[in-house]
């Protein structure tokens, strides 16, 4: 039996290049045992058929904002009560633009605005298109409504350029809708997560830091929102933005992180300790700019404090959860982490790897406890929070 069997889910389908995806979404939903119907906008019937997914689906395509079923109800409005998630894919800029104006001028649009929750977007466009700032506005505005994103992907695109812009991958769409109607096994618990670099000042201008982007913490912190949690984050400088409805504290070194931890420990539930905490510090940080003077200099740096050691006494009822990121003797590394840290279970991942390191969206963990260790396959950084936390609960 699928995942999602006997779930009812709208697939609606914007004007881009990649509407002849959708044809793939929906087969990938009805596997994991959806009962899938679709709806699409006039131009994205420019790409692709109506008749293609009415064989799929086995339903007429809701293709028109006025279009009555048999016994004449409208059907935009029976199929709203009717579907339990509607997913986008492609929601192109301009689908995404009147979605967050509330508008209704097509099927897509208009079953929407007749849903009981908001829907899953998966948008694909030019990269340009995707990073200008009204569609950066349009997303906010829908992602504060309720909406999940599924980010799409780095690759070539219909211009022939390449960049972020690619539909993302049927699997990783079926990954976010099977969590999103999944259930709120986390309602209420309280999840406290780190993320990020710690950035440790040499003067006002220079600083040591390391190469993770926080996108791994912040893939905890979203899974876990989505599962029910309360979630507070706390994050040092990020790439990616803090998803909804988690509360964020910035923190900008080891030891603001230090303070932040011991004030919210002691109300969590669960912690994972996902931030690149900087090992070390400046013993001292230059009031000025330091000039470039010989060829050689000295610094001079100090330990920063093992924060899951400092604050391992504050809550012994958490659920504590490290990280490790290595390259090399990554099992070995992570095995004495674990121990010497008093864990649950450790996470670890050679960040050596092209598809596994600091600021990609995809990750390859082990998964480290006392008893065994668990090798998970590459998925997406989403997949392995989802991961994550499903080991938590256990």
């Amino acid at each position: 039996m699928g995942r999602l069997q006997g779930r009812r889910i709208v697939v609606g389908v914007g004007g881009g290049i990649a509407a002849y995806k959708a044809v793939e979404v929906v087969r990938a939903l009805q596997q994991e045992g959806a009962e899938v119907r679709a709806a699409m906008t006039p131009s994205a019937m420019a790409f692709i058929q109506p008749l293609t997914l009415e064989a799929l689906t086995r339903c007429t395509v809701l293709q028109d904002v006025m279009s009555l079923g048999p016994d004449k109800t409208i059907d935009h409005v029976e199929w709203g009560h009717w579907a339990e998630l509607m997913v986008v894919a492609p929601a192109t800029a301009d689908l995404i633009a009147r979605l967050a104006a509330g508008m209704g001028n097509d099927a897509v649009t208009s079953l929407a605005l007749c849903l009981e929750r908001m829907p899953l977007l998966c948008p694909a466009m030019e990269p340009r298109m995707w990073s200008h700032p009204m569609t950066r506005r349009n997303l906010h505005t829908l992602r504060d409504a309720g909406a999940i994103v599924v980010d799409p992907e780095e690759g070539p695109l219909a211009s022939g350029r390449s960049g972020v812009g690619r539909l993302a991958a049927p699997a990783t769409i079926v990954e976010r809708v099977c969590h999103a109607l999944g259930p709120h096994d986390l309602h209420a618990k309280r999840v406290l997560v780190t993320a990020g670099p710690t950035q440790e000042a040499l003067d006002p201008v220079r600083v040591i830091t390391n190469r993770s982007t926080g996108k791994m913490g912040v893939a905890l912190a979203e899974a876990a929102r989505a599962r029910g949690a309360v979630v507070t984050l706390i994050h040092g400088p990020l790439t990616v933005p803090v998803p909804a409805g988690v509360v964020a504290r910035p923190v900008t070194t080891a030891l603001q992180m230090l303070a932040a931890l011991e004030e919210e420990l002691p109300r969590a539930d669960v912690l994972l300790m996902a931030a690149a905490v900087s090992d070390w510090r400046p013993a001292e940080v230059a009031e000025q700019k330091r000039k470039k003077g010989a060829d050689q200099e000295t610094l001079t740096l100090v330990a920063n404090p093992d924060l899951l050691m400092s604050t391992r006494h504050l809550n012994p009822h958490c659920v504590r959860v490290g990280f490790a990121a290595e390259t090399e003797k990554v099992g070995e590394h992570a095995r004495q982490k674990l121990e010497r840290k008093g864990l649950k279970f450790i996470v670890a991942n050679d960040v050596s790897q092209a598809d596994a390191g600091f600021g990609v969206d995809t990750n390859r963990v082990t998964i480290i406890r006392a008893d065994g260790e668990e090798h998970l396959p590459l998925m997406t950084k989403t997949a392995v929070a989802h991961a994550i936390l499903d080991r938590v609960l256990r």
